[in-house]
């Protein structure tokens, strides 16, 4: 049974004792517009991070392989450090390297 007039901002309703008013000011109900409006574009946000956040999980790396395993791209060849002495010393390098 109540009657809203967003013109005026007021709230009119019946009561046994007769009309009960509800009155606002144009500053409170333009403050109260912003915060409705952060906290949409809050919840906005937040939605836009968790499916980041799942994207990130299905393109998250295979949990066998972790930051301190090396796997090299390519093919890799040994070149022994000192070509004379014949212990296990030696180099990896690209196997696709030019001899330049």
């Amino acid at each position: 049974m109540a009657i809203p007039n967003y013109t005026y901002l007021k709230l009119k309703m019946p009561s046994p004792n007769g009309v009960i008013t509800v009155e606002s000011t144009y500053k409170h109900a333009y403050d109260y517009d912003v915060k409705c409006i952060e906290y949409t574009e809050a919840i906005v946000e937040v939605e836009t991070l968790i499916v980041n956040l799942d994207q990130l999980g299905s393109e998250a790396p295979d949990s066998k392989h972790h930051a301190g395993t090396f796997e090299p791209m390519e093919a890799i060849k040994l070149v022994p450090v000192d070509p004379i002495c014949l212990d296990d010393q030696a180099l990896r390098i690209s196997a696709t390297l030019d001899i330049k």
